[in-house]
């Protein structure tokens, strides 16, 4: 009797252990769905179905074959940065604003913004507890301030610094900062279409129930308070912006990412309450996440502060110091003008590839004779002396005649892009990087010059 109660008990045991392996391998299952669901964000990783696949022209075919490319095989769950192997041919991605194209510059740098960091300093969270911004190191406030008053692209004077990860997390501060706490319905945040794509996606993310995504500031008639973006130069179409709603309720805050000598002529310092600024579109260093904003009153800075603080108790003083160095270096090369220096100073730099990538690019289109692009004025420079028009950080491409949806039909050339939609406008109309490592960009517009009407 007792052999029997011992077999019946351990087969007990062995059915229970079953179940809670089989139980434990489904969760896994799950949790890895959920998390590739997650992550299946346009603008950090693919779509779903391309990110095995890419469209060809109706049909589907793998990005990678089994057995020859592992590297790539997972590249469903990780952003793709340049291109993807696809046979013989590659897929060029120019869906995001990675810019890769400064690496050239900066690699002739040497050593020049190398920063040593020993495992004692930048310990505390503090840095400085007299400033508003009590985690805003000096160094960087000081390059900051310097590099506006050499470029004249903004006032810094009597204006407050918030230092901020990327112009992301900046943005989510500053209007948190403007919204009343105890307003009875959400505040509309809106912006002038084409806008930014990340703009609706980033407001409405933490569903709060102080603001809330209102769309084209051109479709805006409501009677009540509202935030209005400028972004200017403006992302995605190059075209420098102004308030639109213009109304007595409305706050503005200015994103000037782009306003800097490379892309646009700096014809006055910009002077308005709230602006952002980063070091990802003006040195291209988009990996530091360094962002800042000059702000006018000091209870919107405090306000920005504090989300900060309760969001990531402060900034990456590593961060700091390194975009710190970056900047100096950036206003240091400005000095080499007319010198022996083999290196040219950076915006002129800058400026010329740019340049250069546009002529190119235009060739292209031209050559093509199926895509058109935006034309941009001319204007004098105060900062480089020189009359130039604008050559925007990205393209607005539009394909003419019967294609009516451009990022479709640039993915079945293996290009992948931006389509307008993500803007709030026409799907005819795609955004495409021209920040990308030479090779892939000579890629693309070779690519795209050989495309002929479908």
């Amino acid at each position: 009797m007792d052999n029997k109660r011992r077999v019946l008990s351990l087969r007990h045991v062995l059915m229970l252990s079953l179940a809670l392996n089989v139980g434990l391998i489904l969760r896994i299952g799950y949790v890895g769905e959920s998390w590739r669901a997650e992550h299946n964000l346009h603008g950090f990783c693919l779509y779903e179905q391309s990110s095995r696949e890419v469209s060809m022209g109706g049909t589907y075919q793998k990005v990678a074959q089994d057995g020859k490319r592992d590297d790539v095989a997972m590249w469903s769950t990780r952003p793709v940065h340049v291109e993807v192997e696809d046979g013989e041919e590659k897929v060029v991605n120019l869906d995001h604003g990675d810019p890769t194209m400064y690496e050239s510059f900066w690699q002739q740098m040497g050593d020049t913004t190398t920063v040593v960091i020993s495992g004692w300093q930048y310990i505390s969270y503090f840095s400085d507890v007299r400033n508003l911004c009590w985690f805003l190191e000096p160094e960087f406030a000081k390059a900051v301030i310097r590099l506006h008053n050499l470029v004249g692209n903004a006032i810094t004077t009597d204006r407050y610094i918030v230092v901020g990860t990327g112009s992301s997390q900046l943005f989510h501060a500053a209007i948190y900062a403007l919204c009343p706490p105890d307003a009875s319905e959400p505040m509309s945040v809106v912006s002038a279409a084409p806008y930014y794509s990340s703009y609706p996606l980033m407001t409405d993310f933490l569903k709060s129930g102080l603001f809330e995504w209102g769309g084209d500031a051109h479709k805006f008639n409501e009677d009540r308070p509202y935030i209005e973006l400028v972004t200017s130069p403006n992302n995605p179409d190059g075209s420098t912006r102004q308030a639109v709603v213009n109304r007595k309720q409305g706050i503005l805050i200015h994103d000037l990412a782009y306003y800097w000598p490379q892309y646009t002529p700096i014809s006055s310092p910009a002077d308005h309450d709230l602006m952002l600024f980063t070091v990802s579109k003006s040195t291209g260093h988009a990996g530091t996440r360094i962002g800042w904003a000059l702000v006018k009153d000091p209870e919107v800075a405090k306000k920005m502060t504090k989300f900060i603080e309760l969001n990531t108790i402060g900034v990456s003083k590593d961060s700091q110091i390194r975009a710190a160095k970056i900047l100096q270096a950036v206003a240091d090369s400005c000095g080499n003008v007319g010198s022996t220096e083999k290196v040219l100073p950076f915006f002129d730099y800058s400026h010329t590839l740019i340049e250069k990538r546009w002529k190119q690019l235009r060739a292209a289109v031209n050559k093509s004779h199926i895509f058109s692009l935006p034309d941009f004025p001319t204007g004098y420079c105060n900062f480089s002396g020189r009359r130039f028009e604008s050559q925007p950080a990205f393209a607005w491409l539009k394909c003419e005649g019967q294609v009516e949806d451009c990022e479709s039909f640039l993915r079945s050339h293996r290009i992948i892009t931006r389509g307008g939609n993500h803007f709030g406008v026409s799907p005819k109309y795609v955004r495409i990087s021209m920040l990308s490592r030479d090779e892939v960009f000579d890629l693309f517009t070779d690519r795209l010059s050989a495309i002929q009407s479908p």
